[in-house]
């Protein structure tokens, strides 16, 4: 019996090779991985001894030959069997393969030719043929699979494991040749977008959006996210929708330079904050809709220290997420809430693309990453707004920029008082926010995602107490809309930029 290894990631690779050693096999391998098996005393054989032929190009060209694809392509068949007699081939049994670091490169900055020298090529090729010849062969790619492996090898081999090591071979070699084609790719959106996806670990979820849905969890590779990545402390497992709106809630709350807190329910900011400190920022994101908050996901920017973790008692929550919890936190919040999922969020290294599925595909667009800063609203009524009035418009705005459309949001010293959320009319928004916000609504200021095709929001607003709008003008109508402003001595800003999201 043969086992042909060439690695780059040498993981458990010598006692693996060891224990291939003692079931009978003779390793053949290549460059670094036979000087690591020899230098650990194993009896190996060298590539170019197979081949008859030494390794040219620099390395490029040294398994590309056919004692060594012939060897991994034979079927156990009398016809094959004879012609691998006839031409002196061995047949190859094992074939442990991984593949040259080119995403690891590519991460690095390295120069486009130092990306290019990292594109394995017969390391992929020799992958595929075992993989296609899994019935024959077995296909090594993945060295948590090692122990399998061997127990298989002494034990009897299954027809199921063998596909599931194809299937790993084949994933490996797609997901690679995935990275190469973005890396390649000369514009944003070509021809062909190849998403490359790594189930997380344990993350088979217990269901989807409702019970009768399955669900899991993938990473895009090469990519890193706060919630994928986060830290879970505590509390129960996460589920689909805890995993949607924690991302949501922390998006949002990471808009904010001062201490704030985010609640988000079903996907929308139900209530949010700032304050000088986190545990007054919880409290009144909490204060601003006490009734949704009930079983809400809570983000906040800050880390959570035993005042604030204590402040929460007597709320139902589902999840909460922050840059640090603090230990004496942590452990209160584990006796008092043992269900509550706390998160410490991880770290955020993704491309500037979103994905959204419809039936059979996938909407691919820029993330919407725009910053009040960029804006410059425009002032376009008489009455300007106050320095606070300002604040709560800057405020309104990145919060109406991640809620669902059509959305309104009331603000006032910082906190939301009112939220018109998944309209499909922006006056059903705002009536919604306005009647949310009660007598709140005086004073306070307006934020829409999207601009007013009538005069009857600002109308509407002004009758609750609304003194000014925020808003990203461009409708026909807008001199009539202004003209309202300005008849009820509202304040209205122009930030020309539409923020939907659906």
């Amino acid at each position: 019996m043969r086992a042909l290894l060439s690695v780059y990631d040498k993981t458990g690779l010598v006692d693996f090779a060891r224990g291939l050693v003692d079931l009978g096999f003779e390793l053949v391998s290549t460059g670094g991985t036979h000087k690591t098996l020899q230098g650990a005393g194993l009896p190996v054989t060298y590539i170019s001894d197979v081949t008859g032929f030494p390794e040219i190009l620099g390395g490029r060209v040294k398994t590309l030959h056919p004692n060594i694809h012939a060897g991994l392509l034979a079927k156990k068949t009398p016809e094959h069997e004879a012609e691998l007699n006839e031409h002196g081939i061995t047949r190859i049994d094992v074939h442990v393969g991984n593949l040259y670091p080119f995403r690891e490169t590519l991460a690095s900055g390295a120069s486009f030719e130092d990306c290019l020298e990292q594109i394995d090529i017969g390391g992929p090729a020799m992958l595929r043929a075992a993989a296609k010849n899994h019935l024959a062969v077995l296909p090594v790619c993945d060295p948590s699979d090692y122990g399998r492996v061997l127990e298989a090898l002494r034990n009897g081999i299954s027809i199921d494991f063998r596909k599931q090591l194809a299937h790993k071979a084949f994933a490996h070699t797609a997901a690679y040749d995935a990275a190469i084609a973005e890396f390649l790719a000369s514009e944003k959106f070509p021809t062909v977008k190849i998403l490359a996806l790594d189930r997380v670990q344990e993350a088979i979820l217990r269901y989807g959006e409702n019970p009768h849905q399955d669900a899991s969890l993938y990473r895009q590779q090469g990519q890193t996210g706060p919630v994928l990545d986060a830290k879970v402390l505590a509390g129960k497992p996460m589920g689909f929708n805890n995993y949607a709106d924690a991302d949501a809630a922390w998006a949002l709350v990471q808009e904010f330079e001062l201490p704030a807190c985010v609640a988000v329910k079903h996907a929308n900011p139900c209530g949010v904050a700032l304050a000088d400190d986190p545990k007054t920022a919880w409290e009144r994101a909490r204060d601003a809709d006490a009734l949704s908050v009930f079983g809400g996901v809570v983000a906040i920017n800050r880390p959570v220290n035993l005042e604030t973790a204590q402040a929460m008692r007597g709320t139902f929550l589902e999840v909460l997420i922050a840059p640090q919890v603090n230990e004496d936190a942590l452990e209160w919040l584990r006796s008092k809430k043992p269900d509550l999922r706390v998160l410490v969020a991880g770290k955020t290294h993704a491309d500037g693309l979103e994905f959204r599925s419809v039936v059979g595909g996938f909407l691919a667009q820029d993330r919407d990453s725009r910053r009040w800063e960029e804006l410059q609203p425009k002032l376009v009524t008489e009455r300007v707004p106050s320095a606070q009035e300002m604040l709560d418009l800057k405020f309104a705005w990145y919060i109406g920029k991640h809620t669902r459309s059509n959305n309104v949001v009331l603000a006032k010293d910082g906190v939301t008082v009112g939220m018109g959320t998944g309209a499909v009319s922006r006056i059903w928004a705002a009536e919604r926010a306005i009647l949310n916000a009660g007598e709140r609504a005086k004073g306070a200021v307006l934020s829409s995602e999207a601009f007013f095709p009538f005069d009857d929001v600002v109308r509407a607003a002004a009758v609750a107490g609304v003194t000014a709008v925020v808003q990203p003008g461009g409708a026909k109508r807008d001199e009539e809309v202004i003209a309202a402003a300005n008849e009820l001595r509202v304040a209205m800003m122009f930030t020309g930029s539409r923020h939907f999201k659906h």
